[in-house]
Order: C-alpha cells, then sequence, then structure tokens
C-alpha cells in the first residue's frame, strides 16, 4: 500500500520524537503478534470443537467459515470506526472487540452449544480485523516513507511468530486431554459420555480467557501509552472520486482479487486440516497433540521463507518467483494425495515454506501503477481475504464426500491459478486512467 504522511510527531510536549517512535513500533508489533497467535490458534479449534460435538468436515470449516467471514462483512465497517476514533484509539478498540470475543468463549463452553462458539469467534474476528485496519497504516506511517517496507515486515515476521507458536500452545492446553478416540467414547456409558464432552469442551475456557486478560491488558496499555499522533495526508477528496469498479477495470486488480481468495483460501485450508489429516493412521498416525508440532512447523517454514523470499526477490522477478513458488505447491500436494506416510507428512507441511511469499506479492502486483485507485484497490484485496472462509469450507464438503486425503485437490486447483497470476494475469494493461472530475 502507498501512504503519503505528514512527519512523525510525539503527544504535546513530548521532547523525544525518535525514542517515542522506536517505543511506539515495539508495541504496535506486539499487536500484530498477539492477532496471529489468535488466528492460528483456530487450527487447533477445529479438531477440538469437530471432536466435542461430532461434527463432519464442513460444519467443522464453520470455524474458519465465521472468522474469515467476518473479514469480508466487517471491514468496511472498520475502516468507517477507525476513520472516526483516529489509529491509536482504533487500536484499542480492536483489542477491546477481540478481548470480549475471546470472554465468550466461557459462556459458549458452559452452554456447549457449537453456534455459541461460533458467535464468540465472530465478534474475535471483528476485533482482529479492526486491528488490521488500524495498525497496518499505522506502522507505514511510523517514520521515514523509504523505510515503511522494513517496518511492514518486521511487524509481520510477529505476526508469523505467533502464528508458528500458537499451534504448539493450543496443543498442551487445548488437545492435552483429549487421549479418546471416537471409538472409545462411543463405548462409553451415556452419562460418561456427556461427562466427558463437557470436561472437553470446557477445556477451552482457561486458554481464551487468558488471552481475553492480555487483550484488555494490551487495550489499557496502548490507550495510556504516549502514542506518537500521526496525520494521513493521502487527499481524501482524491480518494472519494473513485469507485471500487473503477479498480475493477484493470485486469490485474481483478486478477488479483482473485489471487488472494484463492491463495488465503488455500493457506487456510491446508492449516485448518493439518491435525485431522496427520493423524490419520495411513499418513502420520500421529496423535492429535503430536501433530500440532507439525501444524507449528508449517507456519515456522512459511516466517522462514518470507525472509529468504524478501532477499530472493532483489535479484529475480516477483512474478516468476511466485509463479515457481505456486509451481511447487502444486506438485507437493500431488505428491502428498497420491503417497502416504512421511511422503505424505513431510510434503503437506513443505507447502508452509513456498506459502511466504505469496499474500505480500499478489497484494504488491496487485495495487502497481493504480495512482489513486491504489486505495480502492487495497480495500477490494483485503475483501478477497474472504477466501479463508469459503475454500476451506468447500474442502469440508470434499472431504466428506471423498475423504481428506484426497480433498487437498481444492487448494491444489487455487495454486495452479496463482501460478497463472504470477505469469500472466498480474501484468498490467493499458486501461485508460479514471477520469477525474
Amino acid at each position: 500500500m502507498h501512504f503519503s504522511h505528514s512527519p512523525v510527531k510525539g503527544d504535546a510536549g513530548s521532547s523525544a520524537p525518535p525514542i517515542n517512535t522506536r517505543m511506539a513500533l515495539s508495541v504496535v508489533t506486539t499487536i500484530f503478534f498477539m492477532w496471529g497467535f489468535l488466528t492460528c490458534l483456530n487450527d487447533i479449534l477445529i479438531p477440538h470443537l469437530k471432536a466435542v460435538f461430532e461434527l463432519n468436515y464442513a460444519r467443522a470449516m464453520l470455524v474458519q467459515f465465521t472468522f474469515f467471514g467476518a473479514y469480508f462483512l466487517m471491514s468496511l465497517p472498520a475502516g468507517r470506526l477507525v476513520a472516526h476514533l483516529g489509529y491509536k484509539k482504533g487500536i484499542v478498540a480492536g483489542l477491546a472487540i477481540a478481548g470480549v470475543g475471546a470472554l465468550g468463549f466461557w459462556p459458549a463452553a458452559e452452554l456447549r452449544i457449537y453456534e455459541a462458539f461460533l458467535a464468540a469467534l465472530f465478534v474475535l474476528a471483528t476485533g482482529i480485523t479492526v486491528l488490521q485496519v488500524a495498525a497496518n497504516p499505522y506502522v507505514a506511517l511510523l517514520g521515514p516513507e523509504s523505510t515503511s517496507s522494513s517496518r511492514l515486515t518486521l511487524a509481520q515476521a510477529l505476526n508469523s511468530l505467533g502464528t508458528a507458536i500458537a499451534p504448539i500452545f493450543g496443543g498442551l492446553l487445548i488437545l492435552g486431554n483429549t487421549v479418546k478416540s471416537a471409538d472409545q467414547i462411543a463405548a462409553m456409558p451415556l452419562a460418561e459420555q456427556i461427562a466427558y464432552r463437557t470436561q472437553e469442551a470446557q477445556s477451552v475456557q482457561g486458554p481464551y480467557v487468558g488471552l481475553a486478560v492480555v487483550l484488555f491488558l494490551l487495550a489499557v496499555f496502548v490507550y495510556l501509552f504516549r502514542l506518537p499522533a500521526l496525520t494521513e495526508t493521502t487527499e481524501k477528496a482524491d480518494h472519494l472520486k473513485h469507485t471500487l469498479r473503477e479498480a475493477l477495470r484493470h485486469r490485474h486488480v481483478l486478477f488479483g482479487v482473485l489471487g488472494i481468495f484463492f491463495y488465503v483460501g488455500a493457506e487456510v485450508a491446508i492449516g485448518s486440516f493439518l491435525v485431522n489429516y496427520l493423524s490419520m493412521p495411513n499418513i502420520g498416525g500421529f496423535t492429535e497433540q503430536e501433530a500440532t508440532r507439525y501444524v507449528s512447523a508449517y507456519w515456522t517454514l512459511a516466517m522462514i521463507g518470507r525472509f529468504a523470499g524478501s532477499a530472493i526477490m532483489v535479484k529475480f522477478s516477483p512474478r516468476k518467483l511466485l509463479a515457481i513458488f505456486a509451481a511447487v505447491n502444486v506438485a507437493l500436494l500431488a505428491m502428498t494425495m497420491l503417497g502416504e506416510g512421511r511422503i505424505a507428512v513431510y510434503s503437506i507441511v513443505a507447502t508452509g515454506l513456498f506459502n511466504s511469499i505469496m499474500f505480500p506479492t499478489i497484494f504488491a502486483l496487485g495495487i502497481e501503477r493504480l495512482g489513486p485507485l491504489t486505495g480502492k484497490a487495497s480495500s477490494l484485496l483485503i475483501m478477497a481475504i474472504v477466501g479463508g472462509a469459503i475454500v476451506p469450507y468447500l474442502q469440508g464438503i470434499l472431504a466428506d464426500s471423498m475423504g481428506l486425503h484426497h480433498a487437498f485437490i481444492l487448494p491444489l486447483l487455487c495454486y495452479g491459478y496463482i501460478i497463472f497470476y504470477g505469469l500472466s494475469g498480474s501484468r498490467p494493461t493499458s486501461v485508460a486512467p479514471a477520469k477525474e472530475a
């Protein structure tokens, strides 16, 4: 995203803007860590709730459908909220809303109603959407424009660290007590089954209430902290002159929106099914808790690949690298579908490494050479994150009908589209620029 901005200023009376700026960046990158952590915790929540409520794959994927659906439904209201409150108060509001959502897991577990968990998750995701809208531009504006990319890379690295740690945390605290198989549970007397499932449902209470406390404390800390006051000077009149339809007239924007949709959908689908997939006897035969270590490896490889990819792109075309990485993931998914055992395990986990550069690269190519239409195109690309809601749900339907092993054909096709986008769809055309009034 391209931002123009005024110099960073400290609060009234501040005498050391550089120190304030460094401290502010430390505070905000902590927030990036938290939303990465909360987002990836869904990968552990899915197999847990699937077992507790005896769900099929499609219904279990309503966790991601609800979570990423919030991005689509709430991104525009979140933008208006942040515009009204400003960046700092917007971050505080996002943390508070996410805290309320995490706190909602307590009554949901007491009620033992799946839809109550989904409602709490929607509120949590709404808070994270507000944080995305407020924190991303804040980091970009927090210093010279020439170094905005390095600040965002640092923030995204902390986000990736959160996604790497969350599966281990969730495996220990949420899946740690899940030791009975479905057959073992079915063999228990009805009263014991009910007691066992109630205990399992309540095992999410402690972790999510703890997260709620952390989110509320962060909100208070950010509110009391003297964050530098930033003023975005992007001409709002220029932004208001243009429409989303005008941005979509550019083929690389339209294809980029589809690229983000399919990429996020594929990445989230793979992560969502990993625990159940690696627990299959013919694949890994792991316990659910053991499988969480591989989920952590999947997201850790994405973090490593992000740094390596940014260095490689200095010498290689981002378009070609995007196509190559997508082609590698097509091959890896074909291997996991055709193989079993260790080959299937390592090939599916390795897709995380090649996911690494895809989101930032597709995003950057999607807003290339757009001038005053950049803001509208960015909004469309963020809304396309709804792919994380739809693709996993569709894969769940496939898994119920044809088996989980072969349901990975759907993310394979998604990566096939990204090959096209890297080779052809991302190239800007000579569409006439939108006329200014």
